[in-house]
């Protein structure tokens, strides 16, 4: 078994290859990111040239020819081959470049450049709630990522399926169909009691209005104490929160605010914070960075992160005996009034809402299942651009029982699709289930984890989080490290148990 020091020079040399690329990409990273914080609306047109030609020569470096011989080599040495870690290095380095492969680099500057275009006139059009204005961007990204997907498809199942992959490597659309059909029934059975049966608690603590500037410093508070590195990582606003790891010691979170309900802050700063951490727990050391056993091992294990600290963890009681001090020392004691009790109660009710990333852990995964069957339509030509806005507000009456009162608040709510992410959201819901299951294993492995939380103790978490996600890289498929963490293969159960753990108890119901 070869050693740091005896590594084969096809090894190394394919390490080098790879550490340019990723820094390109890096800067790419940087620059997006400089779009949707601070960039000036007049540079959107030169910020488009700039994303494509990035992207035109980010996709030269992950196609190099020498690249390809590099990996052979790689694959045909015994030693290096016999290495777990370096096998699994050089595996997913051949995954990464026969998919870059297929793709014409013509397409991937012209995605990059018109998704750059796309997402500004998405943030004209949201904030005027004109779809039609909208309109012929996205027809123009639906045709792009169609091409993209007709490129990546290996002949097998259908288009979907492998843009599905390139987030979720290994998924299938028929796959998530049968994990999602009867997890939207049970979902939609027990929304229905604990609204018919139960008594819904009182949320008047989310009605207290908190000047931005206070959220952002309870948020910068809320994020040292779980984890998150400030000296590695900062916190800006912008249109749609998001994450970025951009490279070794950069990682970028956003959030946004409004004066009304401080918790939609709050959790969107601790889920792009979950990411955050993720990012910063992976081994991105100079030998590494640039190859997959730095990189996350899928989306629905990345948003598994996320969605933990966000609800696992900031919708618990103990996590509220702490937090709500340090609220009122933020918010002028605006918060006197209320005990963790209230808190707790206020932020788990389960109530259909409009908007996804403002939604409830009971409802937020229909929100997910309503644009998987919405976007997998669009890519199998079932559903034209035109009609989405009908098809959107039909399922948001049909699965959430809502009428939509404008495009702002349907379907121009997200900017996936203005990037061509389509594919990506089935991961948020995917990382729901890792999330409850990994927290089950977490709560065997340290008991008295929850009452750590009362007394700010966040760390046992982020170790164990540590040491079995984000050390492993991509070495394991998300299915195989779900097994291999908590002996058991992905099932809703966990999941489904936490909620009724969590919301009926807020509803005065028993669990």
């Amino acid at each position: 078994m070869p050693t740091t020091a005896t590594l084969p020079s096809c090894y190394t040399d394919l390490g080098v290859l790879r550490r340019e690329a990723a820094t390109l990409g890096s800067i790419a990273g940087l620059v997006s990111w400089d779009q949707e914080t601070y960039m000036p609306k007049g540079a959107a047109m030169a910020r488009s040239e700039q994303m494509g030609l990035l992207a035109r020569l980010g996709h030269e470096r992950n196609t190099y020819p020498r690249l390809g011989e590099l990996i052979g080599a790689c694959e045909s040495d015994a030693s290096l081959m016999s290495d777990d870690r370096l096998a699994a290095n050089v595996r997913e380095m051949r995954r990464d470049y026969d998919l870059k492969t297929r793709l014409p680099a013509e397409l991937v500057e012209e995605l990059a450049r018109v998704g750059s275009q796309a997402q500004e006139a998405w943030k004209l059009a949201r904030g005027d709630s004109d779809f039609k204005a909208f309109q012929p961007w996205l027809e123009k990204m639906v045709s792009l990522t169609r091409r993209k997907g007709e490129c990546l498809h290996a002949g097998d199942g259908e288009l979907y399926d492998a843009l599905l992959d390139e987030y979720e490597p290994g998924a299938t659309a028929s796959e998530i169909e049968s994990v999602f059909a009867p997890l939207r029934q049970r979902l939609s059975a027990f929304i229905s009691d604990i609204n018919t049966n139960g008594a819904p608690p009182s949320t008047a603590p989310l009605d207290t209005k908190i000047p931005a500037a206070q959220q952002h410093a309870f948020g910068l508070r809320v994020l040292k104490a779980l984890g998150f590195d400030l000296s590695t990582g900062r916190l800006d606003v912008t249109t749609h929160p998001f994450c970025s790891g951009l490279a070794p010691g950069d990682t970028r979170l956003t959030t946004r605010y409004r004066d009304e309900r401080f918790t939609d802050a709050l959790y969107g700063t601790m889920h792009e914070g979950g990411h955050g951490l993720y990012e910063q727990g992976l081994p991105k050391t100079d030998a590494l960075f640039g190859t997959p056993l730095s990189d996350s091992i899928s989306l629905g294990i990345h948003e598994s992160q996320s969605r933990m600290w966000e609800n696992l963890v900031g919708r618990s009681r103990s996590f509220w005996v702490w937090a709500l001090p340090i609220a009122n020392e933020c918010f002028d004691n605006a918060l006197s009034a209320y005990t963790p009790d209230d808190m707790v109660k206020a932020v788990n009710t389960s109530t259909p809402s409009l908007i996804r990333v403002e939604a409830d852990e009971g409802t937020y995964n229909l929100h997910v299942m309503l644009r998987f069957e919405l976007e997998r339509a669009l890519i199998a030509g079932d559903l034209s651009v035109s009609d989405v806005p009908g098809a959107w507000n039909e399922r948001m009456k049909s699965m959430l029982g809502l009428d939509v009162p404008s495009d702002a608040k349907g379907c121009l709510q997200d900017v996936h699709w203005a990037f061509g992410l389509m594919g990506y959201f089935p991961t948020y819901t995917l990382g729901n289930l890792y999330a409850s299951q990994f927290w089950e294993a977490i709560l065997r492995d340290i008991p008295d984890l929850e009452s750590g939380f009362e007394r700010g103790e966040f760390a046992p978490l982020l170790t164990w989080l540590r040491t079995n996600i984000h050390a492993h890289g991509r070495q394991y498929r998300a299915s195989d490290l779900c097994e291999r963490v908590t002996g058991a293969p992905l099932s809703p159960e966990p999941l489904l148990r936490h909620l009724a753990r969590r919301i009926r108890p807020a509803y005065g119901l028993g669990e």
